[in-house]
């Protein structure tokens, strides 16, 4: 299994706002595309910092979003919500509890 992290910093009050686009736009794509196994939106709205991490069946199935375009498409949708450009990266999943 594999995870995608993106790691951000948003504008302060905008966490709502953020959560509106995760539900309503996000999750219904991800939710169709193959090997997708679920994914956590997480943050402090004090200090405005998030993650969001997506699972994958195959380390093709977390690359397939780039290819597709999908990613930066998603992006695009918060981009007037990031304090800073968000960071990202795709990770093997080592162990689950």
């Amino acid at each position: 299994m594999y995870s995608r992290v993106i790691n951000c910093q948003l504008k302060p009050d905008t966490f709502d706002q953020a959560i509106s686009i995760w539900r309503q736009s996000i999750a219904p794509s991800l939710e169709h595309m193959p090997g997708f196994k679920g994914g956590y939106m997480t943050g402090d709205r004090h200090t405005g910092k998030g993650m969001v991490m997506t699972l994958w069946e195959t380390q093709a199935n977390a690359t397939a979003m780039d290819s597709s375009g999908q990613y930066q498409q998603s992006i695009l949708l918060f981009s007037d919500l990031f304090a800073v450009p968000p960071n990202r990266e795709q990770l093997e999943v080592l162990v689950k509890v």
